[in-house]
């Protein structure tokens, strides 16, 4: 596997990671789900989800410009609150999130890839081909950075393509409606907790841009490409989560979205273009899911061995061959198989959101309360953003606890352990 190479990533190839990682689960995954927390107007839930990223994404790119490094949000995190329990905890969740959303992709391919052959999607072969999936992903990020970056780039743009083709027909079939969408048998009945607690999940859908930031020295002029990278990454992924959730609305019931919850898109296909539609859509599913899974892994592998570096995070090479790289790749790909096997869509989606949402707020605190001399920020913009998060989170949080308390439980004690043993393994260091 290649090791830090600076200089090594383009602007072209830097949009390609963020939007490989983005334009997956993102819309493939989580569009159901949104719109039963939200109904008919589901697809301004997406707009709403792009506006929170912004103000999040902010501080991202002012430590990005002030801290530009192959370790990221990590970094971030040293220079807000120095070697300690919080950095630590903060860089784990953050990793923690993104091998997260790394089973949630996996699945998501395994979800797609089924409907061509009419399988449930509740079925063995689901898990099975996201592992598959995710070694896949292995074996490639051992090619190294050009080779990586290249994939990601042809794929990104051949999904979006792929998924511009299939909102506009799917908006000609409707008649170029935006109208909210029909509410069908027996819809869900919302709270304003319902609404604010959907957009939780878009900003998931999003959160692909820190992808960016866990490469910034690699990326050319780093202090200029970086943020606009990112930025360029959010508005690409949010024009075509718009469109494709319209072309969607236009097309099924809120009923019958949330049906088919886990393979929406491809369900809304099927009405207008029948069969050839649906493979058309689960063809790009696939080119999506496999282009995100390996520009996430290329990240968080990343950021954990610059952690084990900084002896943040305890190491063990348990025999294998090859430097810290090579065996942070292996645990991550390792434990998002485990992710993938035992958890369902819904259920690995409530747990990221909890995890990155509270990594987001130690980020933005950091900025606005640890950084204020040196981090040039606007201080009203990153309040914004920490705010926001807090409304959603307890939003999220609320409903969830109404519906799969145990999600919830799992979340928190995630949380509690990685601080807590975080602390331990700190002091055990001294």
């Amino acid at each position: 596997m290649s090791e830090y190479k600076k200089n090594s990533i383009t602007l072209t190839g830097a949009v390609g990671l963020g939007t490989g990682v983005m334009i997956s689960a993102g819309i493939f995954a989580l569009l159901g789900q949104v719109a039963a927390l939200s109904g008919a107007w589901f697809p301004l839930m997406f707009i709403a989800g792009g506006i929170a990223t912004a103000f999040s994404a902010y501080s991202y790119i002012k430590m990005s410009n002030e801290y530009p490094s192959a370790g990221g949000i990590g970094m971030f995190l040293v220079k807000a609150y120095g070697e300690t329990t919080v950095t630590a905890g903060a860089a784990l969740l953050m990793a923690l999130s993104m091998v997260i959303n790394q089973s949630l992709v996996a699945r998501t391919f395994g979800t797609y890839t089924l409907q061509l052959f009419g399988t449930d999607s509740g079925s063995w072969l689901v898990p099975a081909l996201g592992v598959g999936l995710l070694t896949t992903a292995f074996l490639i990020n051992i090619a190294g950075n050009s080779f990586i970056q290249t994939f990601t780039s042809i794929m990104s743009l051949l999904k979006i393509a792929g998924l511009a083709i299939f909102a506009i027909a799917g908006l000609w079939a409707a008649g170029f409606s935006f109208e909210a969408a029909e509410p069908g048998g027996n819809p869900p009945d919302l709270s304003p907790a319902s609404y604010i607690a959907a957009i939780a999940l878009t900003i998931l859908a999003f959160k692909g841009f820190t992808t960016i930031t866990n490469s910034g020295s690699e990326i050319k002029e780093p202090k200029k490409n970086v943020g606009r990278a990112i930025m360029i990454s959010i508005a690409i992924s949010l024009s075509v989560y718009v469109l494709l959730a319209w072309a969607v609305s236009g097309s099924l019931s809120i009923t019958e979205i949330i049906e088919a919850k886990d393979y929406a898109l491809a369900e809304a296909a099927r009405p207008a273009f029948g069969n050839a539609g649906v493979w058309f859509t689960v063809i790009i599913a696939i080119l999506a899911t496999v282009s995100g899974i390996i520009a996430s892994v290329f990240a968080v592998s990343r950021m954990l061995a610059m952690l084990t570096d900084m002896k943040l995070i305890p190491h063990r090479h348990f025999g294998m061959p090859g430097d810290i790289q090579k065996h942070t790749l292996v645990y991550t790909i390792v434990f998002a198989m485990a992710l993938t096997i035992l958890f369902d869509l819904s259920r690995i989606a409530a747990i990221g959101v909890i995890l990155y949402l509270i990594m987001d707020m130690i980020i933005h605190w950091g900025v606005l309360k640890k950084l204020k001399g040196k981090v040039e920020a606007n201080r009203s913009i990153v309040t914004g953003a920490l705010i926001i998060d807090a409304i959603v989170l307890t939003a999220f949080v609320w409903v969830k606890l109404q519906q799969d308390w145990l999600i919830v439980a799992v979340a928190v004690g995630i949380t509690v352990f990685t601080f807590v043993g975080e602390k331990l393994f700190l002091k055990s260091a001294e």
